[in-house]
């Protein structure tokens, strides 16, 4: 009885286990640019946001220039965030501050060969962003995306397809 229980708890474990692998190579360059938000995790910073953007620029010091852009819903005003960026400590990994010097993970999971778009999350399981450099994604490049996210353990139920 004692084995069943352990096995249950343990395999309910395995259900928030999420894989943070990084992707292995990062060319920073063609990352630069325009980002589209075609969905993500509900999460207060973001909560009534629709057309969503990211901006990256990289600066001359090697930081990372980020501007972020919506309009929220609820008074139908847009909304702009600044921070800055930079390398982490692993390939396809980007330390992110919209604060002061508090600073947050920002993990490409998944890129496509042509950085046409992009999984990304956190230290957290709570974010989870999908990101294209086109207002809207083909139905199957959205599954496939989907897919990858599954499989690291994201509980994809709770994307928030954003207008675009």
């Amino acid at each position: 009885m004692a084995t069943m229980l352990f096995s249950a708890l343990e395999c309910g474990a395995q259900k928030f286990e999420i894989n943070r692998t990084t992707v292995d190579d990062l060319d920073l360059k063609r990352y630069m640019g325009r980002w589209y938000e075609i969905a993500r995790f509900d999460h207060s910073f973001e909560r009534n946001m629709e057309y969503c953007e990211a901006f990256y620029a990289e600066q001359n010091d090697g930081t990372i220039s980020v501007t972020n852009t919506g309009i929220n819903t609820k008074n139908d005003k847009r909304k702009t965030s600044y921070g800055k960026a930079k390398m982490g400590s692993r390939p396809g990994q980007l330390r992110v501050s919209f604060f002061w010097i508090f600073y947050s993970d920002y993990n490409i999971l998944a890129l496509d060969d042509d950085y046409e778009w992009a999984l990304v999350g956190s230290k957290s399981p709570k974010y989870l962003w999908i990101l294209s450099r086109t207002r809207q994604l083909d139905s199957a490049t959205k599954r496939e995306i989907v897919e990858i996210a599954q499989r690291r353990g994201y509980n994809t139920r709770d994307l928030i397809w954003v207008k675009q």
